[in-house]
């Protein structure tokens, strides 16, 4: 009598468990010990897949068997196997599996099972003969389907019949399809026929193009206290617009970038309306609206710093955001000769008459005191910046500035309006901003008209540019991605119109310290007072190269080197070079890597630190 596959194997189990039960030495509830060994193929691929797929590997240690489990896993790790196997091209591969030298139709398995020691623990050995490896003799796609979408379709007769390609190459068209705006396409798993005699497959794709779609009323649905107006003022899709997953997706993207959602879904409706477009629904999930923000910092220099922000997001309805902060700085440290405080007032208007276009309104009280000079100061702002694609962003604003600033027993007052114009570009492509760069380039030019109405009035032009770029050492093959990576920086600056006495001291470059070159206490690698205090220049330019190395998943170390100069004369590249060695230690976390960093100075000024340590959240640049 005939029996299919599975009612044959069941059979065989069956038989095999009464055989065990018979057995007057049976031991159907001592657990046997095994080791395994899998035949290699000589395709690293296909024994993963293999070794994947075993649940004599699986269980090996986790899960301890009787004699009758050991041969049942056994027996139904051979379909597993084929399935495997199968799914690489190779239908006709034979696949054997013996316990303690014996196969598992063995009638003398179930006894020599039984009469096992515990120790040494049986061999289980797994032998694979591959056969030929089948390919593809005909690829027949059935259905019409628009010329665009077809030239995505690679799948050839002759190629190897592997399971992932060729499956892959029905979800590629479909994924063509919808990009080409045929939101109702359908493209089923394809029909294969073994042709065994010629070691070959047939495929068939029956393709279902259905119509061209457009979009179709959008609905919106989780708003709380965002203006339904927003958000169809922001959202980059359209009814009648012709449907494309990639453009939707997009739009949700674009989204969550405004800050104000912390999910969103859009979701199309499982059929067109009476009009023959596809209605789409957009579902929101709010972000709370306020939030507190812890912030600390120290360095050897500058002593520690503690500050709260407190935010408010999403003022009026249309992703506003007020912040407020507060903190207190110079809290010791060798750079600093009392405490500070800060204490800020920011609020922002995003798409201000212009989609990615935002206003900035500041209000800034600080209050330093530090060897370099002692300032109070009260700053108030407005920008505008506006994003001109996903790398540059250009913006102008104006500031005034009216300040105390105690500088070599002089105390001067200092009223100031300047015009700052930026422009910013970066590739790096990083979701959040404490996320480590591991390619691209960031760029900032700053330039700056300033008049000072007081003090030693003056006119002078300040302009600041800032870039830095990041290699991650995997394109050449010298470590996994995202483990190694060299980032270097520059700054270069100069000042015109203004000798640097004429200039406010807070005004003035200088370098030394976390954002320059480590090593050296803050502001003093550049030009000095006779007593050895910073005098700060009209000139400056930098340079840092540091390699970052992860070692385990969170924690990883950096190896840097900075040098740079300060100069008197309004061009760059002059003065005394001075430069600073280090190493760091980074914990990462969701919020970005808290980074530890220890430099000490080449050549250190009259007056300098042997030195530095710096903390802070997120990577030096």
């Amino acid at each position: 009598m005939f029996f299919p596959r599975a009612a044959r194997r069941s059979i065989s189990v069956l038989s095999l468990a009464t055989v065990f039960l018979a057995s007057p030495n049976a031991r159907a509830t001592d657990i046997v010990a095994y080791t395994l060994k899998i035949a290699h193929t000589g395709n690293a691929a296909l024994d993963a897949a293999i070794a994947g797929s075993s649940q004599l590997a699986a269980l090996r240690t986790k899960a301890p068997a009787s004699p009758f489990a050991l041969v049942s896993r056994a027996r139904a790790d051979l379909g597993r196997l084929h399935t495997a196997l199968d799914s690489f091209g190779y239908y006709a591969a034979s696949v054997g599996i013996t316990v303690d030298g014996k196969g598992l139709d063995d009638p003398a398995l179930p006894a020599a099972l039984a009469a096992l020691p515990a120790n040494p623990p049986t061999e289980v050995a797994v032998n694979i003969d591959t056969g030929p490896l089948f390919h593809l003799r005909h690829v027949t796609i059935e259905g019409t389907i628009p010329a665009e979408a077809r030239r995505d379709f690679t799948l050839a007769p002759g190629d190897p019949a592997v399971a992932g390609a060729v499956l892959g190459a029905g979800e590629k068209l479909l994924t063509a399809l919808q990009a080409a705006g045929y939101a109702m396409a359908r493209v089923p798993a394809p029909q294969a026929v073994e042709i065994p005699a010629a070691h070959a497959l047939d495929v068939t794709f029956e393709v279902s193009a259905g119509p061209r779609v457009d979009l179709g009323p959008i609905a919106i649905t989780g708003l709380k206290v965002t203006n339904p107006g927003y958000v169809r003022r922001r959202l980059m899709l359209h009814q009648g617009e012709q449907y494309s997953p990639s453009t939707i997706e997009t739009a949700r993207q674009d989204l969550i970038s405004t800050g104000i959602f912390s999910g969103v879904k859009i979701s199309a409706a499982p059929a067109l309306d009476a009009a023959g477009q596809l209605p789409l629904r957009v579902d929101v999930s709010e972000r709370a609206r306020r939030s507190v923000t812890v912030n600390v910092s120290y360095s050897t220099d500058l002593g520690a710093s503690a500050g709260l922000t407190w935010g408010y997001r999403n003022v009026f309805g249309n992703a506003e955001q007020l912040n407020l902060t507060a903190g207190l700085t110079g809290l010791g440290g060798s750079d600093s000769t009392g405490e500070g405080y800060l204490a800020k007032a920011q609020f922002l208007k995003p798409d201000f008459h212009h989609r990615d276009q935002t206003l900035e309104l500041d209000i800034e009280a600080i209050k330093q005191d530090l060897d370099t000079y002692d300032q109070t100061a009260e700053i108030a702002s407005a920008g505008i910046s506006r994003k001109l694609s996903t790398q540059w962003t250009v913006g102008i604003g104006l500031t005034g500035t009216q300040e105390t600033i105690l500088q070599q027993d002089v105390s001067r007052d200092y009223t100031l309006l300047a015009v700052p114009i930026s422009g910013k570009f970066d590739s790096t492509a990083v979701a959040e901003p404490f996320d480590d760069p591991t390619h691209g380039i960031r760029a900032t030019l700053v330039a700056s008209p300033t008049e000072s109405f007081s003090g030693q009035a003056a006119t002078f032009f300040i302009l600041q540019g800032t870039a830095s770029t990041y290699w991650d050492l995997h394109s050449v093959g010298l470590a996994p991605q995202g483990m190694s990576v060299l980032a270097f920086r520059g700054i270069v600056g100069t000042v015109q119109g203004a000798t640097d006495l004429q200039l406010p001291p807070d005004q003035r470059f200088y370098a030394g310290g976390s954002g320059t070159i480590r090593g050296f206490k803050y502001q003093s690698a550049g030009p000095l007072f006779t007593d050895s205090t910073p005098e700060g220049g009209t000139a400056i330019d930098t340079a840092t190269i540091e390699l970052r190395q992860r070692v385990w998943h969170d924690i990883g170390i950096a190896v840097f080197g900075d040098a740079g100069q300060v100069s008197t004369s309004s061009a760059p590249f002059q003065g005394t070079m001075y430069e600073g060695v280090g190493i760091g230690a980074r914990y990462y976390t969701s919020i970005g890597p808290i980074r530890l960093d220890c430099a000490v100075p080449l050549d250190r000024p009259p007056g300098g630190d042997s030195f530095e340590i710096y903390l802070g959240i997120g990577q030096a640049f």
